[in-house]
């Protein structure tokens, strides 16, 4: 048995882990890797490995950086199956398609100016049929539902609680009379938060794969989280600018609703609009209403309601499909809050609402979400000025703001209760950190084996490990 590392290694995106049993290939995930644009495409272009040389592909959730490479993985001649919740099938549906979109509207937009200055062109790293060709890939499994993508590895997927429906991956392997048991965490999701179900860990773990995005910080709490949003809104509302919101269009966007919903209905929202500008988020909130299997008990008890309110809408509230709605926007002469992906502003709409507004020194960019090293939306928060967009450059000249209380990942004490949980009975006997830039990593490592997890790996890419 050996495992391999291949994505989000001493890196945050990307994530994607090799596993080989009784010479079958499994792959963990398959994301798309993303930051500085050259090493990016070429790092997601060029797979390490044979692509028909994998026998299964098991993905814990739609994230990009989690799931946005399978259509390379298929362009360059897998055609295995891709395990995962229905749920996760579903927002992939819209997803990779939605990705393809960007990566050939991207291309095509960047493409017309290189030709003018007579360079050569670029090609996208895919295209709308290979995420197609993808999706024709994917058999949907249940949580706790028990399935063998190959011999001597039995599967069953357990809630994250980081998505709708992310999943931890559970795996039991035999090998010449072996038994061992390996837990994935694919992305932790924290305790308490809306809409989703809390996280969930496995028992009887010898290996453990966790994330560790926030390793070495703790979250703001919910409610300073909703001070400083309301309080972003109240000053763009009396300076008639623009709050400008990055953010992750499966996730993140629905929390955000369902949090502005909250002021609404509580009556401390501002009087402003409010735009979901994300044809993705749109889709994905519409999905996100076909599965209320994933939903905790407060979000079911608001759809069971007679008042007709919807958590995810209200009056002030629209969401923008069409690009026409979208370039409206841009000229729009009132305050306005426009949520808009991608959630790195490393692809989409939310580009050119920073090409619009980013010099105005009375509206407000606000992020809301983790931006990996070398993606513009951690350049801009790290106050870079000027950046490009679309290759040319813009000042930044817009106040630039986080909030950490919504993040979907799990901070630094979630993290390390949910390996200790998972670490309960002392059967664990190595653990590896992924999904984590390398100060939160090693400080989270720090931290597990001071809990009492000796045996703790910070993998680099392509690194080997026998289990």
């Amino acid at each position: 048995m050996q495992l391999q590392f291949w994505g989000a290694a001493r890196t945050v995106t990307g994530s994607m882990h090799l596993l080989e049993v009784n010479g079958h290939r499994v792959l963990l995930d398959c994301g798309l890797y993303q930051g500085r644009r050259k090493e990016a495409f070429a790092i997601n272009r060029d797979l390490p490995f044979d692509a028909r040389s994998i026998d299964a592909v098991i993905l814990s959730h739609a994230h990009i950086d989690h799931s946005g490479n399978l259509p390379t993985l298929v362009k360059n001649g897998y055609s295995g199956h891709i395990y995962a919740t229905s749920a996760t099938r579903d927002l992939c549906a819209h997803m990779l398609l939605d990705s393809a979109h960007i990566q050939e509207s991207d291309v095509r937009y960047v493409n017309r100016k290189r030709q003018a200055q007579g360079k050569a062109l670029f090609e996208p790293l895919y295209e709308q049929p290979d995420a197609v060709e993808a999706l024709r890939c994917f058999r949907t499994v249940d949580f706790e539902r028990p399935f063998s993508p190959v011999p001597g590895v039995t599967v069953h997927f357990i809630n994250a609680g980081h998505i709708l429906g992310a999943a931890s991956v559970v795996l039991d392997l035999e090998e010449d009379g072996r038994h061992e048991r390996l837990v994935f965490s694919g992305d932790i999701g924290r305790n308490g938060q809306p809409i989703l179900r809390d996280p969930e860990v496995a028992s009887d773990v010898d290996y453990m794969i966790i994330e560790s995005t926030y390793g070495d910080r703790l979250h703001e709490g919910s409610g300073e989280a909703r001070q400083k949003l309301e309080a972003c809104i109240e000053t763009i509302s009396s300076s008639g600018g623009k709050l400008i919101i990055p953010s992750f269009a499966v996730g993140r966007t629905q929390e955000l609703v369902y949090r502005l919903n909250e002021l609404w209905e509580t009556g401390q929202l501002p009087t402003v609009d409010i735009y979901v500008d994300s044809p993705l988020a749109v889709k994905a909130t519409d999905v996100f209403r076909l599965h209320p299997e994933c939903y905790d008990q407060d979000m079911l008890d608001a759809l069971m309601r007679d008042d007709d309110k919807d958590p995810l809408g209200f009056r002030n509230l629209t969401y923008v499909r069409e690009v026409e709605g979208s370039m409206r926007l841009n000229t729009l002469e009132t305050p306005a809050v426009i949520i808009s992906a991608s959630g790195m502003c490393e692809g989409g709409r939310i580009l050119h609402h920073l090409k619009n507004h980013a010099d105005e020194p009375n509206s407000i960019i606000l992020f809301v979400g983790f931006q990996a090293e070398g993606t513009l939306g951690r350049r801009i928060l790290e106050g870079e000025s000027p950046v490009r967009i679309f290759g040319e450059e813009h000042e930044i000249r817009a106040r630039v703001d986080k909030i950490n209380g919504y993040s979907a990942h799990a901070d630094r004490d979630e993290l390390l209760d949910w390996a200790l949980r998972t670490h309960r009975g002392g059967k664990l006997r190595r653990s590896f950190l992924v999904h984590g830039e390398p100060q939160p990593m090693f400080a989270f490592s720090a931290a597990l084996r001071e809990a009492g997890l000796q045996h703790v790996e910070v993998p680099e890419r392509g690194q080997i490990f026998d289990l």
